[in-house]
């Protein structure tokens, strides 16, 4: 048997054997009726599978696509124009990680401009699952690889946010669907404040372009951005400008990038993901109600 590779989705439904899902597939879609953009659910990664399930009421957490999904979007005759070995891939699965630092901030990183992905988006630090790894195990190595912060498993104490439908290009007036994810965000909690992880920031240039420790307030500002919505954007007083953090090229950066929408056609611009933002509004639902 060929060594597995990537780590694939497989989706269970009631007691089903677990599948391997379609690249065309959404996620989200297989376990709502009508046009539900979110569901709680259930995870598991066992012998390089993560398993999407349903089960009790009340333990799961949140999975949830953009309305503008265009996975959901997709037509018979664009599925059918997709190229054989992209639909083949079936759905990839990574994890984000937002690092939470004693005095309540969060790591996020711009990825670097010669990305053929997302290029110039802000994310927090992540990337897919080696064969092998758990969840908790990738976070952190994809941490250390991406910023240079090495933190022990022991020393954080991670928590599964929720799950992201992710597709790129992320809307069908942009291109057919080139990559289809499951995005895990995990949040992990140091012990030491972001002035006493700055001085260990080191992102590499192949992957970062610049770093941003941000607050709960710019944080606020960033989810008010809904993307696909006009509605006004909370800023809150907040400065024009957001200091930038790694050493690298930018030492500030506009208030306006933090806040910038996903455009619906053209090229795409410098921004918080909406994924991320999904995820950066759990984070500070989770500051309202911390764990016991």
């Amino acid at each position: 048997m060929d060594k597995v590779r990537r780590i694939l989705v497989c989706v269970c439904k009631e007691r089903a054997s677990p599948q391997r899902a379609l690249f065309v597939q959404s996620i989200t879609g297989h376990f709502i009726d009508g046009g539900d953009d979110e569901v709680e659910v259930n995870c598991s990664l066992e012998k390089n599978q993560f398993v999407v399930f349903r089960g009790e009421k009340g333990g799961g957490v949140p999975l949830k696509r953009p309305a503008f999904c265009p996975i959901k979007h997709l037509s018979v005759t664009e599925a059918a124009a997709i190229p054989l070995d992209v639909q083949q891939r079936g759905v990839d699965v990574g994890v984000a990680v937002l690092l939470q630092t004693a005095n309540q901030r969060v790591l996020l990183t711009r990825r670097a401009k010669e990305l053929r992905i997302f290029p110039n988006v802000w994310v927090p630090p992540g990337g897919h699952v080696e064969p092998d790894e758990t969840l908790l195990d990738a976070g952190l190595r994809e941490l250390k690889e991406e910023t240079g912060l090495k933190l022990e498993p022991e020393e954080v104490c991670p928590k599964i946010l929720g799950l992201w439908e992710s597709v790129y290009p992320p809307m069908l007036s942009r291109g057919l669907p080139q990559r289809h994810h499951i995005v895990v965000y995990m949040l992990l909690h140091s012990s030491l404040s972001h002035l006493q992880l700055q001085s260990s920031l080191s992102p590499s240039p192949a992957e970062v372009s610049a770093c941003v420790w941000a607050d709960g307030g710019l944080v606020r500002a960033v989810v008010s951005a809904v993307d696909g919505e006009d509605r006004e954007v909370g800023v809150d007083d907040l400065p024009d400008t957001v200091s930038a953090d790694g050493g690298l090229t930018d030492s500030s950066l506009p208030l306006a990038v933090f806040v910038s929408r996903a455009p619906a056609s053209g090229p795409d611009v410098e921004r918080v993901s909406t994924g991320t933002k999904f995820a950066l509004e759990l984070w500070l639902k989770s500051l309202e109600t911390p764990d016991p």
